[in-house]
């Protein structure tokens, strides 16, 4: 339901499609803006307001008109913080009085408020579309849609250097984020929150580039970070790339006839590694 704001635009449900899907599929209190159809910033915290503090960091320049969702109900403090922004579209589950009284002072903004499903949290994947579809010249291209949760029993270690018990949690957060990061995609992530995305490139050498030089632009360290890639590292470069500006933990899906090489650089990096078996590779 709109509750103020200008009439929405084909660019904005689809980006406030994305904002939402990836807000709602967290348990913990999530935000996440988008930009152009990626994440430009995700984060979890213990209110609305640290979770936006969080997101915003990671790429402040282009949250500027942005879509931003939140996965709980917006009060009067994070409404009073996202209202120094320029936004295009703020939604969530609801929105305090205090909220709604901001926001007035902003006409133009599009306030969504949107049901999650019933039963809380734990049952907000029941939203989820089993099929994705796709307009391809004059028919429709669909597939089966990518809902698979990824669980700490999936992950497959194979370096010699384990994971963490924060690497871990850090992982399976940046691994969520890069489902809905167009491909190439890699995510850097640390304390449950990006550090830096890279969308959308011909090359994963040049998206692990990007994710990089966007942190260092937003004066983000990735030293300690973790990193996700959509889907397997052909060759070594990549790897490198995102061990040089600071990772050290990576998940990625495997299954290049170059695994092992891609491997043995991990080892030869001294960096922890683990494969999910699957992949979120899309466009």
């Amino acid at each position: 339901m709109q509750l103020q704001g200008k009439e929405l635009s084909f660019n904005n449900i689809a980006d406030a499609d994305a904002a939402w899907e990836c807000a709602k599929s967290f348990d913990a209190v999530a935000c996440v803006i988008v930009k152009h159809a990626n994440p430009c910033g995700a984060a979890l915290g213990v209110n609305p307001l640290q979770a936006y503090q969080k997101a915003l960091q990671t790429d402040p320049t282009s949250a500027f008109g942005g879509i931003i969702a939140f996965n709980r109900s917006v009060d009067g403090a994070a409404a009073e913080a996202v209202a120094q922004q320029f936004v295009e579209v703020l939604m969530a589950p609801g929105f305090s009085k205090e909220a709604l009284e901001i926001f007035k002072t902003k006409p133009n903004v599009r306030l969504l408020q949107l049901a999650l499903p019933p039963g809380g949290p734990s049952a907000w994947d029941q939203g989820r579309n089993a099929v994705d579809v796709r307009r391809v010249g004059s028919g429709l291209l669909m597939q089966t849609a990518d809902n698979h949760e990824l669980t700490l029993a999936d992950m497959k270690l194979v370096t010699r250097l384990q994971p963490t018990a924060q690497q871990l949690q850090d992982l399976l957060f940046a691994w969520k984020v890069a489902k809905y990061v167009k491909s190439n995609a890699i995510v850097f992530c640390a304390g449950q929150m990006t550090l830096g995305v890279g969308a959308g490139q011909m090359s994963r050498l040049d998206s692990a580039r990007i994710a990089s030089i966007k942190a260092q632009h937003a004066g983000l360290s990735l030293e300690g970070s973790v990193v996700a890639s959509d889907a397997f590292f052909p060759f070594r470069d990549g790897l490198d790339v995102v061990v040089d500006a600071g990772a050290r933990c990576v998940i990625q899906p495997g299954g290049s006839m170059r695994d092992d090489e891609v491997i043995a650089a991990a080892n030869e990096r001294q960096i922890a590694m683990v494969f999910s078996g699957v992949r979120h590779f899309r466009h």
